[in-house]
C-alpha cells in the first residue's frame, strides 16, 4: 500500500503555474479529496500534511508531501520523512510532470528510469532505489531537446492546462485503492484512456434537405 503521496514542483509564485509543478497540482487534489491541510514542516524541507485512513482495514496514517527545495534537490526532502517514518520505496508514490505524454495523458507504473528528469534523479540517489511509483502527467514536449529547460518553467496554454485539470480529476478514483494496496485497480483507473468526445449529430439541414 502506499504510505508517502509526493508531488513535484518549485515553490514560490513563479512557479506554481508553471508545467514543472504539475505534481504539486495532483497533491493539491488529492489533500482535497482527504480533507487534508499541508502545512510547512521544516524537519521534511516541504509542505506535509498527515492523514488518518479513512478505510476499513487500514491501518496507520498516510503522508503528503511537496518538497521546497526546489526540483533538483526533490530527494532531500523525500528521503527525510521516509527514512523517519520508514516507509520503503515500494510504499512511495511521486507525482510528476512527464514530457513524453501529451496533456491529457497520465499513467501510473512502478520502477523505471528518471529519463532525465531532475527531482526524480535526486529522489533515486537519495532513497538509494528506483522501486517507488510514479504517476506521470502529461504535459507535452516542445519538440525540440534544446527547449526543454525553458519549456517546463512555462505556463501551460489554457487548452493544455485544462486536459491536465481534467486528467487529474479522473485519477482521484485511484485514492482509495492506492490508499488499500490495490495496486491492480490503481493501475487500470488511472491508465484506463479519456473517453474521447461523441461524434457531433448530423444537422436537421443535411438531413431533411429537400430535393431539386
Amino acid at each position: 500500500m502506499i504510505r508517502l503521496l509526493v508531488g513535484l514542483g518549485n515553490p514560490g509564485p513563479e512557479y506554481e503555474a508553471t508545467r514543472h509543478n504539475a505534481g504539486f497540482w495532483w497533491i493539491d487534489a488529492v489533500a482535497r479529496r482527504l480533507g487534508a491541510r499541508l502545512q510547512p514542516d521544516r524537519a521534511y524541507h516541504g509542505l506535509v500534511a498527515r492523514v488518518s485512513r479513512p478505510l476499513a482495514g487500514v491501518e496507520g496514517p498516510v503522508w503528503l508531501l511537496e518538497p521546497q527545495t526546489y526540483m533538483n534537490l526533490s530527494g532531500k526532502s523525500v528521503s527525510a520523512l521516509a527514512r523517519f517514518f520508514k516507509i520503503a520505496p515500494h510504499e512511495i508514490l511521486v507525482a510528476h510532470d512527464e514530457l513524453d505524454l501529451p496533456p491529457g495523458q497520465v499513467k501510473l507504473k512502478q520502477g523505471g528510469g528518471h529519463a532525465g528528469h531532475n527531482g526524480l534523479k535526486d529522489i533515486q540517489a537519495q532513497l538509494g532505489s528506483a522501486d517507488y511509483w510514479r504517476l506521470r502527467l502529461g504535459i507535452g514536449h516542445p519538440g525540440v531537446k534544446a527547449e526543454v529547460a525553458a519549456y517546463v518553467l512555462r505556463k501551460p496554454s489554457p487548452e493544455h492546462r485544462e486536459a491536465l485539470e481534467a486528467a487529474i480529476e479522473r485519477t482521484m478514483a485511484a485514492v482509495e485503492p492506492l490508499l488499500k494496496g490495490d495496486m491492480q485497480a490503481a493501475v487500470r483507473l488511472v491508465n484506463a484512456k479519456p473517453p474521447q468526445p461523441k461524434a457531433p449529430p448530423p444537422s436537421e439541414t443535411t438531413a431533411s434537405k429537400p430535393s431539386t
